[in-house]
């Protein structure tokens, strides 16, 4: 008999309700689907597409079932073992440790493909998909506190899970998850420039006294990325590693060359002004719009000498001026039909949209088309290995 996926057995449970599944794909929250001997509609967390397995039942009706893997019976070519400790204990900051990077890249490509046709979305083929380095990667990491150590949420719980080491953390704050003493803090913000060597560490609240190395800053860091130094404070937005800052930024930049001469842009959630920089070091009249009041602050520093209008305002109530190209790189929630609107108001010939949530993308790519765009490109960038998460950089041309 198959030995049970441990991870996964944090609960004792004296008589399980068990069923075997066999499963075909994977939903966009990143449990696997199928369907169970008893014709019923299956999730299950822990397992892949292309597996039969046994799974615990959480929650069931007459044709739904909820469920987490118990034993794998016939395994994906894709399974691996997962080398983090912190996972196997139930860490739920990555989900995906069983599963090969390359398996985990095609299975994101796919979630985004049948998000679209869910959506009746017309698009391209996908372009091939951007992977990354699958560790030691992430520069920004916001983590609760317990008894004066970092945690992370548990899988699919708002428990907190305290942790001494994160494979995915870059070096430069692996030190401070595994050595740092937060006393005081309920939540910990670390970033670091992986590039500069620069590092911060901002407890909530403010006043608390932890104890990490001197050269930990509090209030902001510096970057290297996309042929420039950016300034990233604490409370800034900046993507959580500088290789994919230099995909999407080049990513943009190519769909602004293919416009031809250079003429006005506007980057829209324009964050420290990356894509907007990127744009106006190309020859771009940029108009960048942020709401965050710390973003904006670092925007005006990191654009100051490139001729940039920087504008503090909420996207969705913002007027914006005509131009012939739009970025915009919402937050989870996407676009929603207040941005499209705003979109709209630019008469843009070509918009690109980089989204990190892959129904919010769809929702919006659907209301891109019902307002005269079409898609001409769609392409994944893998920023966070292990995880579910997706980012998608997609062209929208009138």
């Amino acid at each position: 008999m198959p030995e049970p996926i441990a991870w996964f057995n944090d609960e004792v449970v004296e008589k399980p309700d068990l069923v075997e599944v066999v499963t075909t794909g994977m939903s966009a929250r990143g449990d696997a689907v199928g369907r169970d001997t008893l014709g019923r509609h299956a999730y299950v967390s822990g397992a892949l597409p292309g597996e039969r397995v046994r799974a615990q039942v959480l929650s069931a009706s007459e044709s739904r079932v909820r469920s987490r893997l118990v034993a794998v019976l016939e395994a994906s070519p894709h399974r691996t073992t997962p080398p983090c400790p912190e996972f196997l204990r139930g860490c739920g900051g990555c989900q995906w440790q069983y599963a090969t990077p390359d398996g985990q890249l095609r299975m994101k490509e796919a979630i985004v493909v049948e998000a679209l046709a869910r959506r009746a979305v017309a698009h391209p083929p996908l372009r091939p998909s951007i992977p990354l380095a699958p560790w030691a990667f992430r520069t920004t990491i916001r983590a609760a506190v317990v008894d004066g150590r970092l945690g992370f949420r548990q899988a699919r719980s708002h428990d907190i899970v305290g942790v001494t080491q994160c494979e995915v953390a870059h070096p430069l704050l692996a030190e401070l998850i595994e050595h740092g003493r937060y006393d005081g803090a309920t939540e910990v913000t670390l970033k670091c420039g992986a590039r500069t060597g620069e590092r911060l560490a901002a407890a909530q609240p403010a006043h608390a006294e932890i104890d990490v190395p001197e050269d930990a800053r509090r209030s902001f860091i510096h970057e290297e990325a996309a042929g420039h130094t950016w300034r990233i404070s604490s409370d800034s937005f900046f993507q959580s590693r500088p290789d994919g800052a230099d995909a999407l930024a080049q990513a943009v930049l190519d769909a602004a060359h293919e416009r031809g001469t250079p003429t006005k842009a506007v980057d829209l959630y324009a964050g420290v002004g990356l894509f907007a920089g990127v744009l106006a070091t190309n020859g771009w009249g940029v108009t960048a719009v942020e709401r965050a009041r710390s973003s904006v602050a670092d925007a005006r520093v990191n654009l100051a000498s490139l001729g940039v209008r920087v504008v503090r305002a909420d996207v969705a109530k913002f007027r914006p001026p005509r131009c012939d190209f739009v970025v915009a790189d919402p937050s989870r929630e996407g676009l929603e039909r207040t941005g499209v609107a705003t979109v709209m108001r630019t008469h843009a010939a070509r918009v690109v949209l980089v989204s990190c949530d892959v129904d919010a993308f769809t929702r919006d790519a659907a209301l891109m088309q019902s307002n005269g765009y079409e898609m001409t490109s769609v392409q994944l960038v893998d920023l966070f290995p292990h995880t579910f998460h997706v980012e998608v950089v997609s062209i929208f041309d009138r």
